[in-house]
């Protein structure tokens, strides 16, 4: 056991520089001077390199060879107890993964990424796709080189998406998108075919932002995201970051004339949060206390955003709180009138910003662009053009400038490429997890509308997040829902909400 002792005593120290790297990282995200840039980036990159080295080092090699075959992954020590030989398959997963790529290489990619997000930036705010096209053709360049180190799977695409969804190939995910699209464009199709369109102007009026802020807070506390433990910013793209179960910062964006964007992403992130706060403590330092995949961490995010945040049940109770807030702009604004113009379906530019039935053709239209990037080298030059035309065919609308096409995610410009179909499992899995609790729960609904989120929490937690790694997203969904992944819950789930309200 003194050989697994000494791996943890190493993994503990990653977690400390990873901490610190995540807070650097936030903070360039949100309260960073604009000329601290080149430093951060060389900040950053030097703590990604003493991160990879200490993970290949020698005392990390020495004393993980003794548990596993460095080469297979196979259990060399089989006195081990069964959980103590998975928590060593996932820290040699972790450990192949970095012992494949040069040091030189990830000080190189996270100097560039670390730059390169900081131009992303400059170029969406300036609308301005060939200032940030060098550097995202550098971004490709090196995801090829990683591909390389690691080995292409069934696809060099394939590579980079198990880094973040283990063990899941684009054939499944091409699969699970091919059943959504047959029954997505037709549902979508008969909603725009509608002669009574839900109105969701009454989402646009003026909104400041101060109140806004206030009442994602009391949202976020109704959740149950721990504010002694929390904090929320505002960043051009929400995201959330945790540099430990006890520090975990969430993001969001404001816009004055639109009130649902603001909301959402405050439920989504507090979702992230949620997540991150419900890993045990005591196995912070290692895999065991880590998030199985980024499709589990999006069914965190998307549950609270579209399963409660949309849902009739939990407006019953928001909804006079939200008046309180704005009680001009509401006023005489029923809540059923409220609730349609929230749920309101009208493909848009914005993925962030789409309704919960289009939302996942954004999605396609990042992964199929992804694939031709990876898999067959499409020219960057090209890509406004690509995006534009795969939005129209797709969505039905073309972008009116780059910035709301193909520089409106911040994704690529950091190496996240493989990431997106992430967001999709994620919706996959929401229902799934959401459908079992109705189940687990009594008075599910009723908890809702009283605002007793508590229950919901508590059962994400204890059925997910305190697992960490420990199981599979495959073994977690067979274990809590008896089945295996699949997009049927989910289709079932938005036919019968928006031709409900649609009245279809």
């Amino acid at each position: 056991m003194s050989a697994l002792k000494n791996v943890l005593d190493e993994l503990r120290k990653i977690s400390y520089l990873n901490g610190a790297e995540a807070l650097l990282s936030w903070d360039q995200e949100t309260y960073m001077p604009e000329g601290a840039g080149t430093a951060r980036s060389n900040q950053i990159a030097y703590l990604s390199t003493l991160t990879h080295n200490t993970m290949v080092g020698g005392v990390m090699k020495k004393n993980l060879a003794e548990l596993v075959d460095l080469e297979t992954g196979d259990i060399r020590d089989e006195s081990l107890p069964e959980m103590e030989q998975r928590r060593v398959k996932e820290i040699w997963r972790d450990y192949h993964h970095a012992a494949a790529l040069p040091a030189d290489f990830v000080e190189e990619f996270s100097k560039h990424s670390s730059m390169s997000q900081q131009l992303w930036v400059k170029a969406r705010k300036a609308n301005d796709f060939e200032m940030f096209r060098p550097s995202l053709e550098k971004t490709l360049a090196f995801k090829h080189r990683e591909i390389g180190y690691l080995g292409a799977m069934d696809t060099p695409y394939d590579t980079l998406l198990d880094e973040y969804e283990p063990h899941m190939t684009s054939a499944k995910v091409t699969v699970l998108f091919d059943e959504i699209r047959a029954r997505l464009v037709p549902l979508i199709k008969d909603i725009q075919a509608v002669k009574e369109r839900v109105d969701n102007q009454l989402l646009r009026q003026n909104y400041p932002v101060a109140q806004q802020w206030d009442f994602g807070v009391d949202m976020l506390k109704v959740m149950g995201f721990d504010l002694k433990y929390g904090r929320q910013d505002k960043s051009a793209h929400p995201f959330t970051t945790s540099t430990y179960p006890t520090d975990v910062r969430v993001t969001t964006r404001l816009h004055e004339n639109d009130l649902k964007s603001a909301l959402l992403s405050t439920l989504h992130e507090g979702g992230h949060g949620l997540y991150e706060q419900g890993l045990p403590v005591e196995e912070a330092d290692n895999p065991f206390g880590q998030a199985i995949s980024l499709g589990i961490h999006e069914s965190q995010s998307r549950l609270w955003e579209n399963l409660v945040g949309l849902n009739r049940h939990f407006w019953t109770f928001a909804y006079p709180k939200l008046k309180a807030y704005f009680p001009t702009q509401l006023d005489g604004v029923a809540v059923d009138k409220f609730y349609k113009a929230i749920n309101c379906v009208q493909p848009s530019l914005i993925r962030v910003e789409a309704d919960e039935a289009t939302y996942n053709l954004h999605i396609m239209v990042r992964y199929e662009i992804e694939k031709l990037l990876i898999n067959e080298n499409y020219p960057v030059s090209k890509l406004p053009e690509l995006w534009d035309d795969k939005m129209e065919e797709y969505l039905g609308i073309r972008p009116d400038k780059n910035a709301n096409g193909v520089l409106q995610d911040v994704h690529w410009s950091f190496g996240a490429i493989g990431y997106f179909p992430t967001y999709t499992l994620g919706n996959l899995y929401s229902a799934m997890w959401f459908n079992q609790a109705q189940i687990e729960i009594p008075g599910l609904d009723e908890k809702l509308a009283a605002g007793d989120l508590m229950p919901l929490r508590n059962w994400l937690k204890e059925k997910i997040h305190r697992h960490g790694r420990s199981k599979s997203a495959a073994e977690l969904v067979k274990e809590i829902t008896g089945q295996e992944l699949s997009a049927q819950p989910f289709l079932d789930y938005l036919e019968k909400k928006y031709r409900g309200i649609y009245g279809l």
